[in-house]
């Protein structure tokens, strides 16, 4: 099998099946998903302020330090499409400004979905990030019971 790995069934010679595996480097056929590199990343669960209606998102101070301070053009890679944005840099409070709604809207991103922001390239005039969405929206036979302030037997108590 070419790209990936594959299994052979052979028969020894008391005619029992001995199962070889191939040792051919596997690809993820998923472009979705992919494991992180050495490159610095961070994740976030969206909040309602970064989608529908009021679209904004704001990056973790961790990634800040990777950024231009004066901002730059964005290139987001998710799957086999890319998105042009803005980022503002200090100058918007470290957010993402014109192309989010866009790349939300096309994603149809919600409330509590996660993203994971790879940075694969980053210069004064561009950067580059390869996204991953993680969906938010678990079915609820998943959802514990007993999770704080899922119900009012069981508030969230903050001290």
């Amino acid at each position: 099998m070419e790209g990936g790995s594959s299994s052979e069934q052979k028969s020894n010679q008391k005619g029992k099946s001995i199962v070889t595996e191939s040792t051919e480097s596997a690809e993820i056929k998923n472009d979705d998903y992919w494991p992180l590199s050495e490159k610095p990343y961070v994740d976030m669960i969206l909040t309602k302020s970064s989608v529908k209606p009021i679209y904004q998102l704001y990056l973790p101070k961790k990634m800040n330090k990777e950024l231009p301070f004066a901002g730059a053009l964005v290139v987001l890679t998710c799957g086999r499409k890319k998105w042009d944005l803005f980022y503002g840099g200090a100058k918007s409070t470290y957010k993402f400004s014109s192309g989010w709604r866009k790349f939300a809207d096309d994603n149809n991103l919600k409330e509590g979905d996660g993203l994971v922001f790879e940075l694969s390239e980053c210069s004064t005039t561009k950067i580059e990030l390869r996204v991953q969405i993680l969906r938010g929206d678990l079915p609820a036979e998943l959802i514990p019971e007993d999770v704080e302030g899922k119900n009012s037997d069981n508030p969230i108590i903050i001290d």
